[in-house]
This record gives C-alpha cells, sequence and structure tokens, in this order.
C-alpha cells in the first residue's frame, strides 16, 4: 500500500532534491546547455558592448543583428536533423547562391515580360519555384548519399563546387537586380517590417501560446501519469517566455525609420511632420518573422512528429532503426529534401535584404550553419539536438560576427574567431559525451 502510494505522488510532481539552483533546474526543467549558451551570448553582448564604445546593445543593433540571422537560423534548423542522421551538408552555401540566382533572373528577367512588371504573383510564383529547386537538389544529393552509399561529406563536399559554380554558370557571373518589390519584402528594412502595433499584436498571441502550451502539456502530463512540474515551475517559465517576447518586441519597436525615409513616407501620405522630426518604429521585421515561423515549424517535425522520430532514431543507432523497420535510406532523402527546401527560404531573405543576387552570396554559409547548429547542442555523433538550441546558436555567431565588425576588426581575423569558435564548440560537445557516458 505504502508503495502504491508513492507511485501516485511521484506521478503529480517531480522529485525535487539539492541545493536551490538545483531545485530550481529540476523543477522547471531547463536544459543546462541551454542556459549556458543563453549566459554566453549576454556575456559576448555585454562584452562587445563595452568594447564598442557602446554601439553594441542598441535598439538599432539588436534589430539589425535580428534580420542579419535570419538566413542562417533557418538553415541551421535543418541542418540539426542532418547531423543529428550522422551526416553533414557542405553545400548549404552554395545551394542558397544558386537558388538566389534562379530565384533572381525568374523575377527579374523571365515572369516580368509574362505577367507584366509588377504583377504580384511575381514573389509567389518565385518562392515556389526556388522551393521546387531546392527540394529537387536535396532529392539528388539525399538519393546519391542513401542509396548509392557515397559517404555525405564526399557528396555535399561535391555539391559546394558545383553549385557554387552553377551560381556563377546561370548568369555568367552578373549579379542580377533589381528584385520584385514585394519579394524584398522578405529582406525587412522600413517597408519589410510590421510596424509597432502589429508587433505588440503578435507579442500577445506570442504570450497567449506560450500559456496555452504550458496549459496542454500539463494537461497531457496528468493524463499519461507524468511527474508534474510544480506551479510556481510553470509560472517562472510562463514569465520567462512572456518577458523575452515582450522585451524583443519593445526593443524592435524602439528603432525608427531613417529621418529621411520617414519624411517622404510622410509626404506621400500627406501627413504633417513634427518639428522633432516623425518617429516610426520598424517593429518586428519580416525575415524575422519568418525565421521564428521555421523555427516552429521545424520543432514541431523534429518533436512530434513520425518523421521527426525516425530521424533521432536513425542517429542514434542506425542498425537498430532499420531492424526496427523504419526505412532509413527514405528518412535520409527526405532530411536532404527538407534542407533544401530551407536553403530556398533563406536564399530569398539574403536576397531580398541585398535587392539582388550576387554570385557570391551565401560564401562561407556552409560554416556558420554548422558551427550553430553545433554551438546549439546538436552532437557531431548523432542522436542529440534541438533546434531552439540552433537558432540561439546561429544568433550567438551572427553576434560575434557583428561585434567584431563595430570594432573594426579585418575579416580574415573574423574567420579566424569563427574557426575558435567551432572547435570549441565541438570540444565542448565530447566533453559532455564523456561525462553523460
Amino acid at each position: 500500500m505504502a508503495e502504491q502510494n508513492a507511485t501516485a505522488n511521484s506521478a503529480h510532481s517531480l522529485t525535487i532534491e539539492g541545493n536551490p539552483v538545483r531545485k530550481f533546474l529540476t523543477a522547471t526543467e531547463i536544459d543546462t546547455r541551454l542556459l549556458g549558451m543563453v549566459g554566453a551570448l549576454l556575456l559576448i553582448w555585454i562584452g562587445f558592448h563595452f568594447l564598442s564604445g557602446g554601439l553594441f546593445i542598441t535598439p538599432r543593433n539588436l534589430w539589425n543583428l535580428s534580420v542579419q540571422t535570419a538566413s542562417v537560423a533557418v538553415m541551421a534548423t535543418g541542418m540539426v536533423l542532418v547531423i543529428v542522421t550522422r551526416n553533414i551538408d557542405l553545400s548549404v552555401g552554395a545551394v542558397l547562391g544558386t537558388l538566389a540566382m534562379l530565384m533572381g533572373v525568374m523575377q527579374a528577367e523571365i515572369l516580368p515580360p509574362i505577367l507584366g512588371f509588377g504583377h504580384p504573383a511575381i514573389w509567389v510564383l518565385t518562392l515556389a519555384f526556388g522551393l521546387f529547386v531546392g527540394l529537387l537538389i536535396g532529392l539528388l544529393q539525399g538519393t546519391i548519399i542513401a542509396y548509392l552509399r557515397v559517404p555525405a561529406f564526399i557528396v555535399t563536399l561535391g555539391g559546394f563546387l558545383i553549385w557554387r559554380g552553377t551560381a556563377w554558370w546561370i548568369t555568367s557571373g552578373r549579379t542580377v537586380a533589381p528584385l520584385d518589390s514585394t519579394f524584398q519584402l522578405m529582406g525587412g528594412g522600413p517597408m519589410g517590417s510590421i510596424g509597432a502595433t502589429a508587433s505588440w499584436i503578435v507579442a500577445a498571441f506570442a504570450c497567449a501560446g506560450v500559456i496555452i502550451y504550458l496549459a496542454y502539456a500539463r494537461r497531457q502530463r496528468r493524463r499519461f501519469s507524468f511527474p508534474q512540474r510544480p506551479m510556481w515551475a510553470e509560472g517562472v517559465l510562463a514569465a520567462i517566455g512572456c518577458g523575452v517576447t515582450l522585451a524583443a518586441v519593445a526593443v524592435f519597436n524602439a528603432y525608427p525609420w531613417p529621418v529621411r525615409i520617414a519624411a517622404n513616407y510622410a509626404q506621400a501620405q500627406g501627413m504633417e511632420v513634427p518639428e522633432g522630426g516623425l518617429f516610426i518604429s520598424h517593429g518586428i521585421a519580416v525575415p524575422v518573422l519568418m525565421a521564428v515561423m521555421v523555427g516552429l515549424i521545424m520543432t514541431f517535425i523534429a518533436m512530434r512528429t513520425r518523421f521527426g522520430r525516425y530521424v533521432f532514431a536513425i542517429g542514434g543507432n542506425p542498425e537498430a532503426a532499420e531492424l526496427a523497420g523504419i526505412n532509413t535510406r527514405w528518412v535520409t532523402v527526405k532530411v536532404y529534401m527538407l534542407m533544401g527546401a530551407l536553403c530556398a527560404i533563406a536564399a530569398s531573405i539574403s536576397s531580398a535584404r541585398l535587392n539582388a543576387a550576387t554570385n557570391a552570396m551565401g560564401t562561407l554559409d556552409e560554416l556558420y550553419v554548422i558551427a550553430a547548429a553545433v554551438i546549439g547542442g546538436t552532437s557531431l555523433s548523432g542522436g542529440v539536438g534541438t533546434v531552439v538550441g540552433a537558432m540561439i546558436g546561429a544568433l550567438v555567431m551572427q553576434s560575434l560576427q557583428s561585434g567584431m565588425v563595430l570594432m573594426g576588426l579585418d575579416s580574415p581575423l573574423q574567420s579566424i574567431v569563427v574557426g575558435i569558435v567551432l572547435v570549441f564548440a565541438v570540444w565542448l560537445d565530447t566533453l559532455y559525451r564523456n561525462r553523460a557516458n
């Protein structure tokens, strides 16, 4: 009888022991690696803020930082699944360059003579075309890796060279510009942002989503007799989620349009410009919204779908997964197809931000994407990784680059720092795995 009561009680609350910090982490179930990465990010921000003379932690720089991170963060969500399956993709930067060039030609040279300049369907058809070609590239590389048994390192290294050359061959190195005006909104800027009011509305929905998710998770735990978090821990998690969301929106809304652009907008709208100038908030940038949506979808795919479970099963033990009846080859192909589609989304963000498709677009992005995934806790030995961690890792990498630019460091030195950070992250992953074993 006593054993039954103990079992029943354990189904309703977590057993919390140890010092206060350990009790807090146990109650809230916060990932310590994720917490450490957030702490490192804050240290990087504070350090660069002092070293740059107070230029880093400002609404302008943080808004630009979020936009600059978007394309790498999108690809990093797919790289998590690639690495989890014990593979690698060294071609993502070159694929981005090829897709950006193809989409540039499509919207600047092919569709306008057919549909007319400024037609509202141009950006939709262009993005759909990019996604389709990205899926085909992923299908090709994934098939060679899965069915022809060629190592992923070799296939994607060859893809790196092939697609980089293809990007140049499409236009013989010529830059394609300007892009469709609606397509440009995916790159951010004053017009590529949703403004202050819409940003607060998005924040309200996000906070409601956090609370609803926590309530749903608690209900599911109770349904399956899993240990419950204390109510205070649920409140802390809700406060953290809502607090981060509201703080981010407050920062984005604090960054105004440039004075001249705001004045031109006021003149076009017949508005009077106050003596101190017109303050129009940028709000959340469209590419940031795209990256967040991709992150949510990829998290759902990784954690809540059969495909996601198969991916982690393959990474944990490929032989056992195959014996369990999982079509490991087809799952691998689908992972690379998904990676190709994400490269298309990242290509649209990068090219729209520049309002041009250039031959050099995506150069070295593969290093930043892999580094973001590894820094975010994805193990190169497979089976372990989180989408949220990879996106924070992308923010860490971009923060390093942005901070070094503000300090005036040369590009070669920036590459040295990125290389050191990548090696350091892999070393930490090795230590973590050895400690876990």
